[in-house]
């Protein structure tokens, strides 16, 4: 890679994302109503929100990213933007850890927006501090961002790409944690959480809520969650290809 040609790449997808004023919308502002609909839903389960909603702040910016990097993705390829790319010095990883510290930066903003919201709007309380709830809600963006340009190679239509968010979000969402504490599910549904690393994701936030300070096993659980992001976006670049036929 090339630190240069990375810089360029990240600069140029921020542009055409700061020119899409409906995917700004949706990173920025669609998590902040669900979040309200969330907390106006358990408004009189007292600890509830707690649970639920610190654990959405991770899950949000996860679903979003899976789906608008999967579809920015396949419409490079079909546009045939992709192909003139990779005709130039730009190399694969340019352009896949390009997309991955644009959408970042941007998922970082929409944490802490977010993050605000559920603490001085709404009174979420965590035993931790709000910055750790922060950094692992990026981790686990810059996870579905990762895991949204890999599936996307095996799209041929914007179509085809939203279909893989039942086949790869669901599962991770249904044994997360967030309906049934891992500990309470069947033996072979706990076996299968943690291969899936979203689990990670979700039990580090988890740990903020009930510590004071960040424990050993949120920091691992962070660094399982990068390590997945890293894994992915090398198994997207892998099988990136120019063109959609």
């Amino acid at each position: 890679m090339s630190a240069r040609i990375l810089f360029s790449t990240t600069a140029r997808v921020l542009r055409q994302l700061t020119h899409d004023k409906r995917t700004i919308a949706m990173i920025i502002a669609l998590p902040l109503v669900l979040l309200t609909l969330i907390y106006y839903l358990f408004q009189n389960q007292p600890g509830t929100f707690d649970r639920i909603g610190l654990i959405m702040l991770g899950l949000f910016p996860f679903i979003l990213m899976f789906l608008i990097t999967s579809i920015a993705m396949l419409r490079e390829r079909t546009s045939g933007t992709l192909e003139r790319l990779l005709s130039t010095p730009l190399h694969k990883l340019d352009l896949l850890f390009g997309y991955g510290i644009a959408f970042g930066l941007l998922a970082a903003v929409q944490a802490a927006i977010g993050t605000g919201l559920a603490y001085w709007a709404f009174g979420l309380h965590t035993a931790g501090s709000a910055g750790l709830v922060i950094v692992i809600a990026v981790a686990g963006a810059v996870l579905g961002m990762a895991l949204g340009l890999f599936f996307s190679a095996f799209a041929a239509s914007e179509f085809q790409a939203v279909q893989f968010m039942p086949l790869v979000a669901f599962p991770q969402i249904f044994l997360c944690g967030l309906f049934v504490p891992r500990e309470q599910m069947a033996g072979w549904m706990h076996a299968l959480s943690t291969v899936l690393p979203l689990t990670y994701a979700v039990q580090g936030l988890q740990e903020v809520g009930r510590h004071t300070e960040a424990s050993g096993l949120m920091w691992r659980d962070l660094g399982i969650v990068a390590g997945a992001a890293v894994l992915a976006l090398a198994l997207a670049a892998a099988t990136l290809r120019r063109r959609t036929d």
